[in-house]
């Protein structure tokens, strides 16, 4: 069966038996415009894919292998196959994310398990040719030897628009900001400093040039603004939920609409979307509304014009939401199709 030109076709990252998990690769689905999800089977068997990036014009897709410490790329095959491209490339431990350079250049994998930034030059086909590790992060929190010293854990990057890197430490509680120089991989530009013990985990560029990053300790949404000189400078800090966090409770994704107006954090745990209005013209963030995630433990989600699309990793699922064109809250479920332990939701293009 083949999608249709109205149809969004979605990469489904999962945890595999090597992460306790029952996906079995990247697996595909669909999801029509009133909001049907259908499953489109197994694009690739691969061993907890558990984060993906696409290249910006190849039909390549870029891989971690979260427990097997590795980063692979993948070329599209028919509509909804991938077949391995390369070999895979060794990164850090615990690797749980990737993203990629929208002009083609490299990808830029981070690690949990040990802190590294690793980046990937890409050659003109999207294959990966070489490897670098960035510089370590260091705690900015650390006081001297009567403080318990903290674990560098790298979670996420998000390329700008004037061709930096930024990245989180959520071990740390830093956003760091790289320049990339061909040959010689990321090298540090500046850093910006969060609460101790927020965890910033993930981030989303607004057209406004606020950066939104949600912390997974202390389930907030912290805003990063760039000041005239280039350097990026925290201006707020606001509670990702109207309610308290519950105990257990920890923040997973943010995504914005398309339209910038409202974003949306998933909180693992309670397993609640949280809904946020986006205010002052894009530099800050109102708590709006709370929303069952249908399922439990949402580690992902997408948004796409008019839809949310929620990965629950825990109950097994991908789940379909009407958003509200003027409140942006969602209504639904709508659909959900049964996912081996989901973990994200790419478009495939």
């Amino acid at each position: 069966m083949t999608t249709t030109d109205t149809d969004t076709l979605i990469w489904v990252g999962s945890y595999t038996a090597d992460r306790n998990g029952n996906g079995e690769g990247i697996s595909a689905l669909s999801a029509d415009s009133d909001g049907k999800l259908t499953a489109r089977g197994l694009a690739v068997a691969a061993n907890s894919p558990s984060f993906l990036a696409l290249h910006p014009t190849l039909p390549v897709v870029y891989a971690v292998a979260e427990e097997g410490k590795t980063v692979r790329a993948y070329r599209r095959t028919g509509d909804t196959g991938l077949q391995a491209f390369g070999e895979p490339w060794p990164a850090g431990d615990a690797t749980c994310h990737v993203a990629a350079d929208p002009h083609g250049r490299f990808v830029v994998a981070t690690c949990w398990g040990d802190g590294q930034v690793i980046l990937y030059e890409l050659d003109d086909d999207g294959a990966l040719t070489s490897r670098t590790s960035a510089t370590a992060a260091v705690d900015p929190h650390f006081t001297g030897p009567t403080d318990d010293e903290r674990p560098s854990r790298a979670h996420s990057s998000l390329m700008l628009p004037d061709g930096r890197v930024m990245t989180t430490d959520l071990g740390h509680d830093l956003v760091r900001v790289w320049k990339y120089v061909p040959g010689e991989g990321l090298q540090a530009d500046h850093q910006v400093v969060l609460p101790k013990g927020s965890g910033p985990r993930h981030m989303a560029r607004h057209h406004s040039g606020t950066v939104f990053v949600d912390t997974e300790y202390s389930v907030e949404v912290a805003a990063v603004r760039m000041e005239p000189d280039g350097t990026y400078e925290l201006t707020a800090v606001v509670p990702a939920s109207i309610n308290k966090p519950f105990d257990g409770d920890s923040g997973a994704e943010i995504a914005l609409s398309p339209d910038g107006r409202f974003a949306y954090v998933g909180v693992r745990g309670s397993n609640r979307i949280c809904v946020l209005k986006v205010t002052h013209d894009g530099t800050e963030l109102e708590p709006l509304a709370d929303v069952p995630c249908g399922g439990d433990w949402p580690r992902h989600h997408l948004v796409r014009e008019g839809w949310l699309y929620v990965a629950n990793e825990g109950s097994g699922d991908v789940v379909s939401f009407k958003l509200d064109p003027e409140t942006g809250l969602p209504d639904g479920p709508v659909d959900r199709v049964p996912t081996g332990s989901p973990s994200v939701l790419v478009p495939a293009g």
